[in-house]
């Protein structure tokens, strides 16, 4: 709880996950993939409910052995290829009103394939949250493009230059730009219920380093987290 407002954290992981087959359940750091995220969650101060939202047994056997709650098995239309989280995120909240009689003030969303986050970036992304009025704010970490300097599209004419007008020198000096890290979503459960949106004009962002950041997708994604996770693990047993 934060204040006087209970938190709801969803963690929504399907089984048909087509660019790296069964990722959420396959072992990081010797733990499942979905373990890590459940971890952050309950060592949040504020999050009061962690459920998992998914339609795969699998998954929801693996997330009850590591402390998330399944107090309802996702419907088969929204664990199809194109459905989309916001979707999943408010069928899990009328569940959860509807179906428990609960109600929450604050939901946050956390996606199974960012390992690298801390609670701390949680329960900042809830603080920030207050201190800024925002009526929902997301992870992001800086870009190391910049669109001002170095990324170029080609043009309607088909002419090829800067995706955005700029003559800066260095990417230093150009105009500050992030990625958003699919790591932490944060909303009032009010603005959630009329916007359904991440972006509305009350957003809010906070930074992340790059290295708590992966967002595992594919193969790839996925060896980058293990060789960051073992550094980790080493500069601990120095």
């Amino acid at each position: 709880m934060y204040g006087n407002k209970r938190v709801l954290c969803v963690i929504p992981a399907r089984g048909g996950s087509k660019g790296l087959p069964g990722k959420n359940v396959m072992l990081l750091a010797g733990r499942p993939l979905i373990a890590h995220t459940i971890g952050h969650a309950r060592g949040s101060r504020y999050i009061d409910r962690t459920i998992v939202s998914t339609e795969d047994l699998d998954i929801a056997r693996v997330a009850l052995e590591n402390g998330a709650e399944i107090p309802f098995r996702r419907p088969a239309e929204l664990a199809a290829d194109d459905s989309g989280t916001l979707d999943v995120l408010a069928h899990a909240v009328e569940a959860m009103e509807t179906g428990h009689g609960c109600s929450f003030e604050i939901l946050v969303l956390l996606h199974a394939t960012a390992p690298l986050r801390r609670p701390e970036d949680i329960d900042n992304c809830i603080e920030l949250l207050a201190e800024k009025g925002a009526g929902n704010v997301f992870s992001v970490a800086r870009a190391q493009r910049n669109p001002y300097f170095n990324m170029v599209e080609t043009k309607p004419d088909g002419r090829v230059g800067l995706v955005k007008d700029g003559s800066f020198t260095t990417r230093q000096d150009a105009p500050p730009v992030y990625e958003m890290n699919s790591s932490i979503y944060v909303w009032r459960m009010e603005r959630f219920k009329k916007e359904r949106s991440i972006f509305s004009g009350g957003s809010a962002i906070y930074e992340m380093p790059r290295e708590r950041s992966i967002d595992i997708d594919d193969r790839l994604d996925f060896r980058m987290a293990e060789m960051l996770m073992d550094g980790e693990g080493a500069c601990r047993r120095a």
